[in-house]
């Protein structure tokens, strides 16, 4: 089975030089399958590659699959029939998986692929049709079905560098290169044949080796999302959100023709390392207190502390009551009527506004729309005019000092002691990141998620980097985060604005030197914003 007949098709030529021009070749083709990266890419390269360097007609590569009990049709080809199937061509291969072995237990001897990888030794038949060893019940019915004629056969194990078996290379029909004749393959053919699975299988260990450290490494990022996710469900949404639309706007960037971008290009690589940053761009919010991320209105802690001014306020008005109750009681046996009514108006009036006091603090606990000036001075009147007796039996100011401070912020939900607490996961972002032992082809990541907070002017965090230091793939990062953050309908504390909204606010921020203005100009001109809408926002909010 293992035979190596003469090679009747290097007839012809001189042997050495034959033999010589195929070894360069073969030299070329391991070089050129240790730079592919791309595993369907690579398995055609070998596939082709073994079809050319013995000049068959048909090649067929399958793998094992991962529990190892079977084969995969991985590609197939045949010259002269025009017929790729598998890898980039997108035409799926839906043959049966070839077992290794049969439902008793013992070897799957009886097919020729299933044999070299069972016995890991090469088998070369000259004539399929007139081999009885082997059963050709598939190879027939295939022949007769595309009228061809499958006749000689390679087929050649291909084990990685531990003697373990990835796959088969079958060669099919060797062919004379002057007169088309169909042959029997040679033992040069079987050799050279050989010494390429050899290589190929190396070169595809490796890939998907790499492969698999890729999709471990892409695991363990999406795992620290997860973690983000489940300590706060509103950044959950972000940190998947922002990778996407960052690769939206990256995609416009590398196809602009004009302006400022036109020569702006990136690799399979440079995506890849763009992606990854995307989405570890806000890792560090894993050590942020899920209080301050969750802080949906002024007074939330681990709780909202409005129920206490509730509980205050009742106390407030029990208090109102019973000095009412005592001044009329004050009043007894004498019955004044009037002086009875005029303690009740003043009860009343005292409960209405405590009710007014409360309802007006309950708005200003929101923290929705920026807080007018008016407002932040009659919450200072309330906690200074107004007192209650604690628990404890002290006579105390009816707000506390932070209390005030909370309820008084302009704009948004958080102190500016908080407002540093959440800015501070940029700078764990970027500790967390510059620690780790980057590979070359992903030395930018820490570059470009930790610059997503830095402006045009230098007025961002945490460095003060200016456009002229930061890279395009940082600023795009940057342009990703405000439009993800404007638009977002799973905060705390706002509703998601619409298009027209967001973009209204994003052209002010070009103009101020907070995003940059080329990229956000094919932002707009490319249509990433309706891109991003139509997957990512809810109807209500595409308006343009």
């Amino acid at each position: 089975m293992s035979s190596q007949p003469p090679g009747p098709h290097t007839m012809g030529h001189a042997p050495s030089t034959l033999l010589q021009r195929r070894l360069e070749q073969l030299n070329r083709i391991g070089a050129d399958l240790s730079r592919e990266q791309d595993i369907d890419r690579l398995l055609e390269s070998i596939l082709e590659a073994a079809r050319a360097l013995v000049g068959a007609d048909g090649s067929t590569l399958y793998t094992v699959t991962e529990d190892g009990h079977a084969l995969r049709f991985a590609m197939l080809r045949t010259h002269s029939l025009g017929l790729r199937l598998g890898g980039t061509t997108g035409n799926a291969i839906d043959f049966p998986l070839l077992p290794l072995r049969r439902p008793d237990g013992a070897p799957n001897d009886t097919l020729v692929a299933a044999f070299a990888a069972i016995h890991q030794r090469t088998v070369n038949i000259a004539d399929a049709y007139c081999q009885q060893s082997f059963d050709f019940s598939g190879t027939r019915a295939f022949d007769e079905r595309m009228g061809y004629r499958s006749q000689s056969f390679l087929a050649v194990p291909m084990k990685n560098h531990e003697g373990e078996l990835i796959g088969v290379l079958q060669l099919i029909n060797a062919l004379d290169p002057e007169t088309g004749e169909v042959l029997a393959f040679s033992a040069d053919d079987q050799s050279l044949a050989e010494s390429l699975a050899s290589q190929a299988a190396i070169a595809l260990s490796n890939r998907l080796l790499i492969t698999q450290l890729e999709r471990l490494f892409e695991s363990f990022v999406n795992l620290i999302n997860v973690a983000i996710d489940e300590k706060s469900p509103y950044t959950g949404g972000h940190c998947q959100r922002v990778p996407a639309l960052t690769m939206m706007l990256a995609e416009a960037a590398h196809a602009a023709q004009h302006g400022p971008l036109a020569d702006f290009r990136m690799t399979d690589r440079d995506r890849y390392e763009l992606k990854m940053a995307g989405l570890l761009h806000d890792c560090g919010k894993i050590t942020t207190p899920v209080h301050v991320v969750d802080k949906a209105t002024k007074l939330q802690t681990l709780y909202d502390r409005i129920g206490l001014i509730d509980t205050r306020t009742e106390v407030l008005k029990r208090d109102a009551e019973l000095a009412a109750l005592r001044q009329q009681l004050a009043l007894r046996p004498v019955v004044d009527a009037a002086a009875e009514q005029k303690v009740q108006d003043a009860l009343q009036q005292e409960l209405a506004s405590l009710d007014g006091d409360r309802e007006f603090l309950r708005r200003c606990n929101v923290g929705a729309e920026a807080m007018a000036a008016q407002d932040q001075q009659r919450v200072r009147d309330i906690a200074q005019q107004r007192q209650w007796r604690s628990p404890a039996g002290v006579q105390t100011s009816f707000l506390t000092a932070d209390e005030v401070e909370n309820l008084t912020i302009r704009s948004g939900t958080l102190t500016q002691a908080e407002r540093d607490v959440i800015n501070h996961h940029i700078v764990a972002t970027n500790r967390m990141l510059e620690t780790l032992p980057w590979p070359r082809h992903l030395s930018h990541v820490p570059e470009y998620a930790g610059g997503h907070h830095e402006r045009m002017d230098g007025k961002g965090y945490p460095r003060g980097l200016t456009r002229e230091q930061m890279s395009w793939q940082a600023r795009m990062m940057g342009i990703a985060d405000v439009f993800e953050a404007l638009t977002a309908a799973d905060r705390p504390y706002k509703s998601g604005m619409t298009l027209s909204q967001a973009l209204a606010i994003m052209r002010r921020m070009c103009d101020n030197g907070h995003i940059d203005p080329d990229l956000f100009d094919v932002f707009v001109q490319q249509g990433v914003h309706l891109r991003y809408a139509q997957e990512f926002l809810d109807p209500a909010q595409c308006d343009l």
